[in-house]
């Protein structure tokens, strides 16, 4: 049982966050535009290996109301497109992200990822109220890390992500292997220019090591693979050009760092 005076802090904490709430109705640039579905859902499915791509279960975004299943998968596989980074604090409305779990990370990730994207399609809480919620539920337990090693595919042929002070198309296609915990000085790893090394990321500073759930040892596709990849989504990333101008990328654009 949990000790009286933990239980009547997470109370007041649960409280003061649901109180606060309220005040993020006057956010401006919460609500996001909705893609067009078989595009979304082929953005989604181009984080995965093309032969996980069929039996896997796909979300879509509704912005109005969250994620919801498009398509039941078999394979224990999951693919989205991610639009918030919550551990940044800010609304932005171009970022697109896809994102694959295998069986026991979806378990695990795609709570807090759900989460977060149906309280910013409510209107009602302002980014750093989401920031503090996501901490909160991790400090509390009611977010926890997969339960044994898994890997996340990002093997899209290129993301909209923040980096920096701006917004940027990323061509980095990799892989993520969970690692609650641990960071570079962990795994002797870092990063060098192009992601050919392995190196840990986070989600910055907001959780410190000790509850950093959300590591991943990253390790880049290789140049040959890379460039398969890009070769064999040139279709796809043709629609989406032609759907956002700025989801455009140069099949020689420079990797930059993978930042959570």
């Amino acid at each position: 049982m949990r000790h009286p005076i933990l239980l009547t802090t997470s109370i007041m904490t649960s409280l003061i966050l649901c109180f606060s709430a309220g005040f993020g109705q006057q956010q401006q640039g919460w609500q996001l535009e909705k893609m067009p579905t078989d595009l979304e859902r082929d953005y989604a499915l181009s984080a995965l290996p093309p032969h996980l791509r069929e039996h896997a279960t796909v979300y879509l975004l509704d912005p109005q109301k969250g994620y919801y299943m498009d398509r039941q998968g078999t394979n224990g596989f999951s693919a989205f497109v991610n639009r918030t980074e919550f551990e940044r604090a800010n609304f932005v409305p171009d970022i697109y992200q896809p994102i694959s779990y295998d069986s026991i990370g979806s378990l695990a990730y795609l709570t807090p990822f759900f989460d977060v994207a149906a309280m910013r399609a409510s209107g009602k809480y302002s980014a750093e109220q989401i920031r503090d919620i996501v901490v909160s539920r991790v400090k509390d337990g009611t977010y926890k890390p997969a339960s044994r090693v898994g890997i996340s595919y990002m093997l899209e042929p290129f993301m909209r992500i923040q980096l920096g002070q701006g917004v940027e198309n990323q061509v980095m296609p990799h892989y993520m292997f969970y690692a609650p915990y641990l960071d570079d000085h962990d795994i002797g790893g870092g990063w060098v220019t192009g992601g050919h090394s392995p190196f840990a990321v986070n989600s910055g500073e907001i959780l410190d090591k000790a509850h950093s759930i959300f590591n991943y040892i990253i390790i880049a596709a290789g140049e040959t693979e890379k460039a398969k990849i890009l070769e064999d989504n040139k279709d796809l990333m043709r629609r989406l050009s032609a759907y956002k101008p700025f989801l455009k990328i140069e099949t020689g654009q420079v990797a930059h760092q993978h930042t959570h």
